[in-house]
């Protein structure tokens, strides 16, 4: 049976107040929100990383931080691992931002290579890639596209500007898929867009024309909303999907159009026929179709006020009409302590994710390695940005991960991938976002702190 929006039961404001706000985690720093007892605790000095290639870090090893990152370094975090709320205080620690130092540069595991591609980018934030091999990258902050086209001979990319006046605009597809797309599809905060599209464009060579016409929006400032809005299309073409991130941390701001938000979506690619596929899941920054079985993952900004371990963001694969805890509950049937007894039809509902990431590491867009130059390992394996915490005590995230799959299914593992980003004294100068495979098999990554689009290409060991 199909999952209608009025089937779900009507989500209720918590009864407590003093608690977390809206947080759109794109943002450095947020307001400081603990229960009004707890105070921010200095950022403990770092440790040495751990050594890469070693055996996986479970149980409290795996709740590391920025000071523990290495590529290569390895993590299974599981339900026994979870402390119990408030075990720590919630504090307000964003992260302080500092120009990139000199000759500073991402680190990547041996035998890759890793180079500033593109720079002087303003907010980017999303980044695919088109069949002929053209990137497209999304500024959000100046709300318009650009089209990044490769050299052939080893020179400066080409780059051009697709389309502007956008509306907080965060995912971007093509459709259908295959080789000759007809459209570009372009999902903003509060609206699906469509530009018509032949291969090689590097200007939308028609009016925009308007798929949905009433999302959710929502704001960049803190207590406005989760905005960003991403957007994938069924391995089939049948289905379109969008993702839209709560209004809240946990539900203490209700509105009219609740039952819309939390949520992914689901549409026909002209609009029609909207209707829940999946819910609770506080706000599904980023989507993917996995090339071979099909199935929708997403990666995902859990809730904050619980302490530094609480609750998990996570990566995973969607099950269609699954229940994935938010408000009411958290992963394992826990229930949120600002919401006990509240809806117990649903405590045996609630999916545990595939993939349990450190708390509050803001997990962004992801991806599936579909190249042929990484080595044949990381085939069809995952990749997602973390933004970076704002609110824990030493810092988690400002990297990328890579997630193992074994015929289409997650390990529970993640691994760093690309680090670096935070220097030896906890200041943060760069911010990875999105992340896409390039028509030669590169990965890419956009990162909004510096305005840099990274290219990490494999050379061997």
């Amino acid at each position: 049976m199909k999952l209608s929006r009025s089937s779900l039961p009507k989500k209720m404001p918590s009864a407590k107040i003093g608690l977390l706000l809206a947080v759109p985690l794109c943002i450095a720093g947020s307001l400081a929100l603990a229960r009004p007892e707890e105070k921010a605790t200095p950022l403990p000095s770092a440790k040495k990383p751990l050594p890469a290639g070693g055996k996986t870090l479970t149980g409290e090893a795996a709740l590391g931080a920025w000071d523990t990152d290495a590529p290569g370094v390895r993590r299974k975090i599981t339900l026994a691992d979870l402390p119990r709320p408030y075990a720590t205080p919630t504090i307000d620690n964003g992260p302080h931002m500092v120009s990139r130092p000199e000759g500073a540069m991402p680190k990547v595991p041996e035998g890759f290579k890793v180079e500033a591609y593109v720079t002087g980018l303003q907010n980017c934030r999303y980044v695919t890639t088109a069949p002929n091999g053209d990137i497209f990258v999304v500024e959000s902050g100046p709300e318009r596209v650009k089209v990044i086209r490769p050299s052939t001979d080893g020179g400066s990319p080409q780059i051009s500007v697709y389309t502007t006046g956008l509306s907080k605009p965060f995912g971007l597809t093509f459709y259908p898929s295959g080789n000759n797309p007809k459209y570009v599809y372009i999902a903003n905060t509060d609206s699906v867009v469509r530009f018509p599209y032949k291969n090689g464009d590097t200007q939308a060579r028609g009016e925009r024309e308007v798929v949905v016409n009433n999302l959710p929006g929502g704001g960049k400032l803190r207590g406005g909303g989760h905005w960003t809005r991403d957007i994938r299309f069924s391995k089939d073409d049948k289905r379109m999907f969008v993702s839209v991130g709560s209004i809240s941390n946990d539900h203490e701001k209700p509105t009219d159009q609740d039952d819309r938000r939390a949520d992914i979506l689901e549409f026909t690619p002209e609009g029609k026929n909207e209707r829940i596929f999946a819910y609770g899941i506080r706000n599904a920054v980023g989507l993917a179709i996995h090339p071979k079985t099909g199935q929708l993952w997403c990666s995902v900004n859990e809730r904050d006020g619980l302490g530094d371990n609480l609750v998990p963001d996570y990566i995973t694969h969607v099950e269609e009409n699954g229940y994935y805890g938010w408000p009411w509950h958290y992963m394992g049937g826990q229930d949120d302590p600002r919401h006990v007894g509240e809806h117990p039809e649903l405590k045996n509902k609630v999916i545990t994710p595939d993939v349990l990431l450190q708390s509050h590491m803001a997990s962004l867009a992801m991806t599936f390695y579909t190249g042929k130059q990484f080595p044949k390992e990381y085939a069809l394996d995952g990749f997602a940005a973390e933004h970076g915490s704002w609110n824990r005590a030493r810092r988690t995230g400002y990297k990328v991960v890579r997630v193992p799959l074994k015929n289409g299914k997650a390990t529970g593992e993640f691994e760093d991938f690309m680090t670096g980003f935070v220097t030896p004294d906890g200041n943060v100068w760069g911010r990875p976002v999105g992340v896409a495979v390039a028509g030669d098999g590169a990965l890419l990554v956009t990162d909004d702190g510096t305005g840099t689009l990274w290219r990490v290409s494999y050379v061997g060991k």
